[in-house]
């Protein structure tokens, strides 16, 4: 079968796509027949080498995808994989695997694993929003951004959704009854918390905590929480602003979540795809081979949906 694989940590050039063993399943392990593979921006500091965990070399990245299960013959999607799902083939653990609804693609299926389990975790388990209050999700047009709005909405929460493109803009606005903000622009924060109408946000699902979280601190309403779902590098913050709040800044990876949390979370992303509060949104599909290009489109340009590769 064809596979990417990675011999060195480093570039997006050293994932190359060349002929790998078939895989034989044992036990009770599924195999896949890859049809559509979401890339997740934690691939890529694993293949550059600076995730906290590293799998041995060599290895075929990711873990989300969806495809048909070859034993079975069913539409499925892939949340975790044994071995990689870059590829043709990927073997999983059947926990790992779920029906794939018939209204949605192979593309929309790998679109759904991390990041609306991220989506889930961020907004609920971690950032314990309630019905009625008001979030902002710092950067919504990506594929976690949109779960998170798409989840926010379905709860009864108050959404303003910040991008960086107008496009962007508009894929947000989109979603539903979402406000949306430029985050380009210097006064974005005073100009979200206009389009919400309140002088604090309860909950702010922040994907660029390097570039914002120091500003966030200031625009949290009393008892407000801050969810870093995403850094590439430090940032100064003002703890006055928090203690000025009586706020929190909460920490998550999807790899902490406890196996409770993740059912609960599948769960309800089964929800929302049977009563349709739950729409993947696709922004870009390449072959496989391209794989490189899509690490770099994902970390250099302003996200628009998900993006996926198909083998």
């Amino acid at each position: 079968m064809q596979a990417i694989r990675v011999h060195v940590f480093g570039d997006p050039e050293v994932m190359i796509l060349e002929e790998a063993p078939n895989l034989e399943p044992v036990d009770d392990e599924v195999l896949v027949r890859i049809q559509a593979i979401g890339v997740n921006p934690v691939e890529t500091y694993v293949r550059s080498g600076v995730y906290r965990a590293l799998p041995p070399l060599p290895y075929t990245p990711g873990s989300d995808a969806a495809g048909i299960d070859v034993r079975s013959g069913a539409r499925v999607f892939v949340t975790e994989s044994l071995s990689g799902t870059y590829a043709e083939y990927a073997l999983c653990r059947p926990e790992h695997v779920h029906p794939l609804p018939d209204k949605l693609s192979y593309a929309q299926g790998a679109a759904l694993g991390a990041p609306y389990a991220t989506a889930f975790r961020a907004l609920f388990q971690r950032g314990g929003a309630r019905p009625g209050e008001t979030v902002l999700v710092h950067g919504a047009s990506g594929g976690v951004g949109l779960a998170t709005v798409q989840f926010a909405l379905a709860a009864g929460l108050s959404v303003v959704g910040t991008a960086g493109s107008e496009a962007g803009i508009e894929l947000v606005a989109a979603q539903g009854s979402v406000r949306t903000v430029d985050h380009r622009r210097p006064d974005h924060l005073a100009r979200a918390l206009e389009q919400a109408g309140r002088p604090g946000f309860d909950v702010i699902v922040e994907m660029r905590a390097d570039l914002n979280l120091g500003q966030d601190l200031a625009v949290l309403a009393p008892g407000g929480r801050v969810v870093v779902v995403g850094s590439r590098g430090q940032v100064d913050v003002n703890p006055r602003d928090l203690m000025n709040s009586d706020g929190a800044i909460l920490g998550m990876l999807l790899p902490n979540a406890s196996a409770t949390d993740l059912d609960e979370a599948w769960r309800a992303v089964g929800i929302g795809l049977r009563d349709g509060s739950l729409r993947p949104v696709i922004g870009r599909e390449l072959p496989l081979a391209e794989a490189p290009r899509g690490h770099r489109l994902l970390l250099e340009r302003p996200a628009l949906g998900k993006l996926v590769l198909v083998p």
